[in-house]
This record gives structure tokens, C-alpha cells and sequence, in this order.
């Protein structure tokens, strides 16, 4: 096991410890939060949709999102296309 910083550790490839549950949490936060919006999306209008789509990446990312993803993503998702916004059961590390 190797310790990054007090709540963060690595094993097997996998981070461990209070900081990456909380990472963990906030993507599936997000998950759910942009499967909504898709869901939704026929009822949304653009802005809707956009803002939608911008808030739900914020959380997953908690800076602001290029304004060029956002923008691709809504534009998928207006188009149909459905998003697979999967969460791994565990947060792997590089």
C-alpha cells in the first residue's frame, strides 16, 4: 500500500481511503444527474438542456467544463444519441 496524502492510498492499483469514496460519491452524483437530464431531454429546451448538461459535468469535475464539451455532449444528446455515464466500483489509479 502506498500512502499519497492523509485520507488517500494506493493499493493494487485501486485508490483507497475517505478521499476517493468522496471522489467515488461524486461521480455517481453526476451519473445520475446527467441521466436525468438525457432523460428529460426531449422536454428541455437548448438552454435547458445545456445548462443540464453543464451542471452535471461541473459536479462530476468540480471545475467549469470546456465550453466545447458541453456543448458536443448537449448536442449528442439533443441528436439522440445516449450517453453511457458508468461509475467504476472502485477508483482506478495510473
Amino acid at each position: 500500500m502506498t500512502f499519497i496524502e492523509p485520507g488517500l492510498s494506493v493499493r493494487d492499483g485501486y485508490a483507497e481511503g475517505p478521499l476517493a469514496d468522496a471522489a467515488l460519491s461524486r461521480a455517481a452524483r453526476a451519473a445520475l444527474l446527467l441521466e436525468g437530464v438525457q432523460e428529460q431531454a426531449p422536454t428541455l429546451t437548448d438552454a435547458q438542456l445545456r445548462d443540464g448538461v453543464h451542471q452535471g459535468l461541473r459536479r462530476f469535475t468540480r471545475e467549469q467544463p470546456p465550453a466545447c464539451q458541453v456543448d458536443s455532449f448537449t448536442a449528442l444528446i439533443r441528436r439522440g444519441v445516449r450517453i453511457e455515464w458508468s461509475v467504476p466500483d472502485r477508483l482506478p489509479c495510473a
